[in-house]
């Protein structure tokens, strides 16, 4: 598993949107989570890289005037971004908790 920290919290993302991941979704979601705004070129930058790694799968949406004629592309996880996501789970879990005095809770 090849998974950078900024590329999970896309897939991420796009998991938690589901049929309305698209590019401005997207970043939308990642601001608000993490109160960091992505810069919408590395955004890009990393849904090609998954989608190249075969965790992602895009298809265009209809044109809409709104956005001049050009269609969105939207992105799904495909089972191997699953997969990814579960792996990168349970290795940061596993790690934390080896860490002395660390009490971890599940979120509510």
């Amino acid at each position: 598993m090849k998974l950078g920290a900024f590329e999970e919290l896309v897939l991420l993302a796009v998991g938690v949107l589901g049929e309305d991941a698209y590019g401005v979704t997207i970043k939308e979601i990642l601001k608000e989570k993490t109160k960091k705004n992505p810069s919408i070129g590395a955004l890009h930058s990393a849904l090609y890289r998954l989608e190249e790694k075969g965790y992602l799968e895009a298809s265009e949406g209809g044109a809409t005037s709104e956005r001049g004629g050009r269609r969105k592309k939207y992105y799904r996880l495909t089972s191997h971004g699953i997969k990814v996501l579960e792996e990168a789970n349970e290795l940061r879990m596993a790690f934390s908790r080896e860490v002395p005095g660390l009490n971890l809770k599940p979120s509510s």
